[in-house]
């Protein structure tokens, strides 16, 4: 049997891990938004703060969403736990609790990833320099998820590893659309015109490595209420909120008494299949939505604390 605390670790190990590359990528295209959009537009940083959820601490320590405070706060701030290099830092200390499953060649990508990271904190801020510092983050969390996938024996260990990743990454999924909704569905918000919305579309595609994908399978243009669905609903596509959380499912299948886990599961794919998205759909019905799945996607995480982990490690994860 796995020890409970090696399990949190694992699966804490997952989630931030996760966090690290979807915030890298967010950055990376909202930074691209904002040279492709003139003034006019009226996007600035905030978006950003919203989709993390930590617009309060922020503005806690800084008067207004400048780029390079907001940047330097999402990217290199140790004090923000959702940084990108406090996650790298959390998943690479959760990793090193549960060394004993790991083998030797992924903990040594983890620990360059972070040391790189941390070496390297001042090229994030930088415009010039940071696109390749994003891409460099993006591209060793998905070398250290091919090294575990490639590498690790594929058991409940790995199986908790992955309902990190996948339960984190839905949730990422479901805060960019609930924040984006003005925009996505329905009138735009003030300040931002119309003109602007499939540019807008596009970057929410980009900032969820959703965007070739989705061309690929739709063809033509962007369609608000086709990417919703795709985003939302497709079960092929591993970034969309219902693959992500129906793998969760099967995942938790795998380990004993998954009973807790797979009901909140199979619960959520349900909301998710039973909605109707049209041209119709407005930012507030969007909005309801999102809140429901995010409660959906907390109510199985809790299932798994519950079920498998033990209260202590929760705090230091």
């Amino acid at each position: 049997m796995l020890l409970a605390r090696i399990a949190e670790s694992l699966y804490w190990a997952g989630r931030y891990l996760e966090r690290a590359e979807d915030t890298a990528r967010m950055i990376t295209v909202h930074t691209d938004l904002l040279r492709d959009l003139p003034l006019a537009a009226g996007v600035g940083w905030t978006p950003l703060l919203a989709v993390t959820g930590c617009s309060e601490e922020f503005l806690d320590r800084h008067t207004c969403p400048e780029e390079d405070d907001v940047v330097g706060f999402l990217a290199t701030d140790p004090k923000n736990r959702g940084s990108i290099l406090s996650s790298l830092a959390h998943a690479r200390a959760n990793l090193r609790a549960s060394r004993v499953v790991l083998p030797n060649s992924s903990w040594e990508v983890a620990n360059h990833l972070h040391g790189w990271a941390a070496g390297s904190a001042n090229d994030a801020r930088d415009r010039g320099t940071r696109p390749g510092w994003m891409q460099v983050v993006i591209f060793g969390c998905q070398l250290l998820g091919g090294s575990l996938a490639g590498t690790m024996c594929h058991d409940e260990a790995y199986g908790f590893l992955q309902l990190g990743r996948h339960i984190e990454r839905a949730d990422m999924t479901i805060r960019v659309l609930g924040v984006q909704a003005g925009v996505l569905v329905g009138q735009p918000p003030a300040g931002v015109a119309a003109d602007y919305r499939d540019v807008t579309w596009a970057s929410v595609l980009r900032s969820l490595c959703a965007h070739q994908t989705f061309s690929r399978t739709e063809g033509g243009g962007i369609s608000g209420p086709a990417a919703l669905r795709f985003l939302l609903q497709d079960q092929r596509f591993p970034r969309s909120v219902r693959f992500c959380v129906a793998s969760a499912g099967r995942k938790a299948s795998q380990l004993p008494t998954p009973e807790p886990v797979v009901a909140q599961c199979t619960a959520a794919q349900d909301r998710l299949d039973g909605l109707v998205i049209t041209e119709l759909t407005t930012p507030n019905e969007l909005n309801d939505l999102a809140d429901k799945v995010e409660l959906d996607i907390g109510e199985i995480h809790e299932a798994l604390a519950s079920t498998y982990f033990t209260p202590v490690l929760e705090e230091t994860a």
